[in-house]
């Protein structure tokens, strides 16, 4: 009896051992402390996911009606449930219960036989490749579109770019590897995802993000710092942005996302290790850092901790006349403090002009 009870035992030996250092069941980095950076103050928040006691908020983006910029619609995933849309103000007005979403990116005017559509990518931890989604502009309804299967051994990072009028899927994994595809919509309307590169980084990596007019793709290794490759599907070679650790970026390296003021443009990086983020104008033939900064308490909105995705647009968007950035916060608690046992995540809503007057931009 003993032994036919061993195999039993043993069984349920794994499975507490798996439960026990599952990453999903805690935040990937604890509680932080607020960040060391020139402190600024949010403007405001999302509501909270609705996993709680996991980390589960990652990854926003931000979407404005080019033609009414008064219509934004902010993404933001849950990476134990699906993909959230938010209004300006932080409420929620949707939910796409696709289960384990990781980054997610967006790109307008993409060609459809029904017409044009907000392009919409999610890296699918659960069914192993990139989720797309289609936005109708003006009804702001979306529909999910299909999935492109990836060889990765985790989809994990995502970002999208657009390249000779064409439609690019980036793409990377926990083991450093990344996937660059093509996506088109046939004459039928169905997904078409081509493979037009890959390569490896190094370690694991997450935040990307594509710089459509320049053909940069910039993207990080969580503890090494930020890369800086090509788009073109026959380069390889790359340029260190910034190194990590160092006195611009504490691993891990997290978000990261570009914002365009006309001719300038800048890369704004989530320094997840010291809850800090750091910015370097890059229009130019080298980036130029420019400082770091962290979203203290206050408005009635806590600060932001451990921040893992970061996203922003320029121009006006919604009641910010320059520009907004939504950042991902470990650590959601009531008010303008810090609650000692984390059970919820959220998104922050940080004014531009903030940024810019703290840093002097």
């Amino acid at each position: 009896m003993r032994h036919a009870l061993l195999p039993l035992l043993a069984a349920l030996l794994l499975s507490t051992a798996c439960a026990a250092v599952d990453p999903e069941g805690v935040s990937d980095t604890g509680k932080l402390t607020v960040g060391v950076g020139t402190p600024l103050k949010s403007a405001g928040e999302t509501q909270a996911v609705a996993t709680r006691k996991k980390d589960a908020a990652d990854d926003p983006e931000i979407w404005a009606d080019p033609r009414d910029p008064s219509r934004v619609v902010i993404f933001g995933t849950d990476k134990q449930a699906g993909l959230y849309t938010y209004d300006v103000t932080g409420a929620i007005t949707g939910f796409i219960p696709d289960g384990r979403l990781n980054n997610v990116d967006l790109r307008g005017d993409f060609p459809t036989p029904e017409g044009t559509r907000v392009l919409i990518a999610a890296s699918d931890r659960g069914r192993m490749g990139n989720a797309l989604y289609l936005m109708d502009p003006d009804s702001l309804k979306i529909t999910p579109w299909g999935v492109a299967p990836l060889d990765l051994a985790e989809p994990y990072g995502l970002c999208m770019g657009r390249r000779d009028g064409g439609f690019i899927v980036i793409t990377n994994g926990t083991d450093g590897q990344v996937r660059q595809m093509r996506i088109e919509a046939g004459p039928d309307g169905a997904l078409k995802a081509t493979l037009e590169k890959q390569f490896a980084v190094g370690s694991q990596t997450e935040g990307c993000v594509v710089d459509d007019d320049r053909g940069v793709l910039y993207i990080g290794e969580e503890n090494v710092g930020i890369w800086r490759y090509d788009l073109a599907p026959g380069s390889t070679g790359r340029t260190l942005v910034a190194a990590a650790p160092s006195a611009m970026l504490v691993p891990d390296v997290e978000g990261l996302t570009l914002l365009r003021e006309g001719p300038v443009t800048w890369l704004i990086a989530s320094s997840q290790g010291d809850s800090a983020f750091a910015v370097w104008r890059v229009d130019g033939a080298e980036p130029v850092y420019r400082g770091r900064f962290s979203a203290v308490g206050g408005n009635g909105v806590d600060p932001v901790t451990g921040t893992d995705g970061v996203a922003a647009l320029g121009g006006r968007v919604g009641p910010y006349p320059d520009g907004l950035l939504v950042v991902q916060d470990d650590v959601d608690s009531e008010g303008e403090g810090q609650d000692a046992n984390r059970a919820r995540q959220n998104f922050k809503l940080i004014d531009w002009r903030e940024v810019k007057t703290a840093l002097g931009l």
